[in-house]
């Protein structure tokens, strides 16, 4: 009898190991976003009922420790770090097993890795103090780097307009062609100009250009 509740219990703790084994929280490798705008973050998970345990968002940034921003356990209790309060918002979808973190009005600053994170426990703290929360034992998804850098413009080609100078009946009148670029992305240019059987000249901006040169 003794033997058989040794190898019950011995059963019950394999057991409970392979559960935790199968406890996977899958994250995209890397977001890119841009200041002020918005994204979308998310944590699919497996091995567990979302709906029974707090989660949590936990970021890295670059050169510096880990920094919880967000703990959250259904409509019972969530909390957020004064740094990213009332501009991200977590969520849960229960029925495609997804933690999200939604986040609006992007800093740069807000360049981190985000780690998803669930208690390792069962349950929540409810409204726990914050010291407590971040205490907790977590187990890590393996983080999504996001990259917030001001967004880069298209390049525009630019609009160019032609003016000719009046014809003069005048053999020493100095006499300009203007050639006007506007409208365009980046700002340095570089334009060829052939007036008749001339050679072409090249200028790196918009200029006059005498036709005898």
């Amino acid at each position: 009898m003794t033997t058989m509740i040794i190898f019950l219990s011995l059963l019950l703790n394999f057991l409970s190991c392979v559960q935790s084994e199968e406890v996977t929280l899958i994250q995209p490798e890397a977001e890119n976003g841009h200041p002020g705008g918005s994204m979308r973050l998310t944590c699919k998970t497996s091995g567990f009922d979302l709906d029974s345990y707090a989660m949590n968002w936990v970021r890295q940034v670059p050169g510096q420790g880990l920094e919880w921003i967000v703990y959250y356990y259904g409509s019972y209790s969530n909390d957020y770090a004064p740094a990213i309060k009332d501009r991200f918002t977590a969520s849960i979808d229960t029925s495609n097993n997804i933690f999200a973190l939604e986040m609006k009005s992007l800093k740069i600053e807000d360049t981190a890795i985000y780690y998803c994170a669930r208690d390792a426990g069962g349950g929540g703290y409810g409204a726990a103090p914050r010291s407590i929360v971040r205490d907790r034992p977590l187990i890590f998804g393996a983080g999504t780097k996001l990259t917030v850098e001001p967004r880069q413009k298209s390049i525009v080609k630019p609009k160019l307009s032609a003016f000719y100078p009046p014809k003069s009946s005048s053999k020493d009148a100095v006499q300009a062609a203007v050639c006007l670029a506007s409208d365009f992305f980046p700002k340095d240019i570089s334009l060829q100009l052939a007036f008749g059987d001339k050679p072409k000249a090249n200028v790196t901006r918009p200029s006059v250009l005498k036709p005898d040169e």
